[in-house]
């Protein structure tokens, strides 16, 4: 299930940060630590900081820098309004194809249990 676990997980981890952010504002570590606590244990913390610099090039969130007690200042990034737009975008897919998604997963049991009771 892994392979199978990561390609899906490229699609949706954008939306997945979004949620994590409209929540509270964060840090890279901080959200990659939410991921893990979520369940998401093999998201690599670059995964998470690439996906942060391409959602904030699309102007989905705000970053801030705030001083750090050790080294140099973190970028805490928060949803914007663009950002919020897009996860309502986001939620609505993931509705729509969740729904189909169990309607076809019900049907095959459907198909499972006829040709069992068939036989």
């Amino acid at each position: 299930m892994g392979n199978q676990m990561t390609e899906m997980l490229k699609g949706t981890l954008e939306g997945i940060v979004l949620a994590i952010l409209s929540v509270q504002p964060a840090y890279g570590y901080e959200i990659t630590a939410r991921l893990r606590d979520e369940g998401f244990a093999e998201i690599a913390e670059g995964t998470v900081y690439a996906l942060l610099v391409r959602i904030e090039q699309r102007g989905l969130v705000d970053v801030e820098k705030v001083p750090s007690e050790k080294g140099p200042p973190r970028k805490v990034y928060s949803i914007n309004p663009q950002g919020r737009e897009q996860l309502v975008e986001f939620w609505g897919t993931w509705s729509f194809l969740a729904e189909r998604i169990e309607h076809l997963r019900h049907a095959d049991d459907i198909t499972d249990s006829t040709t069992i009771e068939g036989n």
